[in-house]
Formats: C-alpha cells, sequence, structure tokens
C-alpha cells in the first residue's frame, strides 16, 4: 500500500473519531493537529477550504438554535465589553508591537486579530494595510497557534473558577480570537455557554467592518470592505425559527447537527497548525500576541467576574 493512501486512511480514521460520540471539540483540534504535525498535511489548501465552509456552515446552523430576541438581548449586553475591548486592544496591541519591535503590518494585523475574529480580520485587514505574504502568515500563525491554546485552556479555567455558563460564553466570545475557537471552547463548557458565546462572538465579527473602513481611510486606500456573510446567515437563521415556532423540534435537530458538524470544522482547523506556519512565526510576533492575549483574557474576565459579583 503506497505511503498516500495509508495517510489518507488515517486521516480518515481521525476525522470519524473527531466526529464520533467519543469525541470532541478539544479531541477534533488535537487529532487534527497531531496528525498534520506527524505525517504532515498533504492538501493544506483544500483542507483549509473545507475548514472555511464547515465552519460557515456550522455557524449558520447553530443560528436555528437560538430565538431571534435572545439574539438581539445577548447582543445588547454584551456590546459595551465588545466596543471597549476592541479598543482597549488594538491600543495596547499597538504599543506591544513597539515595545517588542515587531514590524508595523505584523503587529496592526495580530492587534486586529486578536481585537476582532481571528484570521478572518486579519484577511480582511491585510490588502488594506498592503501587507506582504510572509507578514500576512506571521500574522495568522501567530493568532492560529493561541487558538489552538484557547480551545483547551479556558474551558478548564472555566471549571476551576466554577464560572456561571453565561460569564464563560462572553468570556470566550471577547477573549478567543477565531469563532472556530470559540464555538469549540463555549460547546465543551455547555450549551448555555455554547448561546451566548457564539452571539457575543459574532456581535464582535461585526466590527470587522467599520474597523477595516477606518483603516481604508487612514492609509487611503481603495479596497473593498467585504461584510462577513455567514453572520448574516446566523442573524438570518435565528429569525426562521422565530417566525415559524411551530417547527422547533426540527430547528433544535439542525442546530444539533451543526454542533456535530463543528468537530469536522476543528479536525480541519488542527490540519493547518503544520511545521511549516510554526517555522513562520518569529520570537517578536509570539511575544507580541501571547502578552496582549493574556492581557485581554485577564482583563476580561476580571470585568465579567466583577459584573457577576454585583
Amino acid at each position: 500500500m503506497r505511503h498516500m493512501e495509508v495517510r489518507s486512511i488515517v486521516m480518515i480514521l481521525c476525522l470519524a473519531l473527531a466526529i464520533s460520540p467519543w469525541g470532541g471539540p478539544a479531541l477534533a483540534l488535537a487529532l487534527g493537529t497531531g496528525y498534520a504535525l506527524t505525517l504532515g498535511n498533504p492538501w493544506p489548501q483544500r483542507t483549509a477550504s473545507l475548514s472555511r465552509v464547515s465552519l460557515q456552515l456550522s455557524v449558520v446552523g447553530l443560528g436555528f438554535g437560538l430565538k431571534l430576541g435572545e439574539v438581539v438581548q445577548t447582543g445588547r449586553e454584551s456590546l459595551g465589553y465588545t466596543i471597549v475591548g476592541i479598543g482597549f486592544t488594538l491600543g495596547v496591541g499597538y504599543l506591544l508591537g513597539r515595545l517588542f519591535g515587531t514590524q508595523s503590518n505584523t503587529s496592526a494585523l495580530i492587534s486586529a486579530g486578536t481585537a476582532i475574529c481571528g484570521g478572518s480580520a486579519i484577511a480582511a485587514l491585510a490588502p488594506v494595510l498592503d501587507a506582504k505574504d510572509d507578514e500576512t502568515a506571521v500574522a495568522l500563525g501567530t493568532v492560529f497557534t493561541l487558538n489552538s491554546v484557547a480551545l483547551l485552556l479556558f474551558p478548564l479555567i472555566g471549571h476551576l473558577l466554577d464560572l456561571r455558563q453565561d460569564v464563560f460564553g462572553t468570556w470566550a466570545g471577547l477573549a478567543i480570537h477565531d469563532t472556530s475557537s470559540v464555538v469549540g471552547a463555549a460547546s465543551a463548557f455547555g450549551e448555555e455557554a455554547l448561546k451566548v458565546g457564539t452571539t457575543v462572538k459574532l456581535t464582535r465579527a461585526m466590527w470587522i467592518m467599520p474597523v477595516v473602513f477606518g483603516a481604508a481611510l487612514l492609509k487611503k486606500s481603495d479596497k473593498r470592505v467585504r461584510v462577513p456573510l455567514f453572520i448574516i446567515g446566523f442573524i438570518a437563521a435565528a429569525a426562521v425559527r422565530s417566525l415559524l415556532p411551530a417547527f422547533e423540534v426540527q430547528w433544535n435537530q439542525v442546530a444539533a447537527f451543526a454542533r456535530h458538524g463543528l468537530g469536522v470544522s476543528l479536525f480541519f482547523v488542527g490540519l493547518g497548525l503544520s511545521r511549516e506556519v510554526l517555522g513562520k512565526v518569529g520570537v517578536r510576533p509570539m511575544l507580541q500576541g501571547v502578552t496582549l492575549w493574556l492581557v485581554v483574557s485577564g482583563v476580561t474576565l476580571a470585568a465579567l467576574m466583577v459584573r457577576a459579583a454585583g
């Protein structure tokens, strides 16, 4: 049997285990990462595309598990934290970039990825900054590595501190970079945390447009700002559920299927954490990314715990 065939069979078995009843978000990510770092991902571009598509479909599917009123209420309650958090993160990220001597475009991309929506924000902002491919790759590698750590670490901290479901969901939605890791960490913590975390995260992701538009004005760039369509799909799904309550059982089944499909997305996300990606991340960008993430996570958690105690 050829080497490629063996690798294909092993990948299929790992994916099957990731989405099985014995799997879960953390295991799916770990299996994908383990495969990529040991056997190597033979189809990086294809799996990256599959990861993006499966995640967006899963997020839209999760919208069928929420009523539109719940989405609006959660988004409104987290709006203040979102606005303050984005401004705080961008400001601290700029200062840390200067402190560690990170290249300016790379620093801005890491800060935007941490503040808003990980890889999506980096991909949207890079053309406006005229960032080089290696600058974008370094920022993506830094944020991606921290995303993987967050998915595993946040639920452990949440249980250790005995956080409420809503508090953990809000914290994950505000402090974890990418939507995939937010949904993965929140689903590992509980169903209520998943609902809150997904809504908070997508509220935060909507700020891609004004932040990138603002950067385009400052840079006098003519690059178009793209609307994240999966966010619109999530809201539309919640609206459909609210307008057609007679099909509540079916909507819940769609949402359950979407949670199951999340394992596929996280497995493909793990496949993207290759040796090449890790090799592109230098010391300075990683120091900036880690420090910024720790500051944002710590300050956000402290503020939420104070509010919950009050």
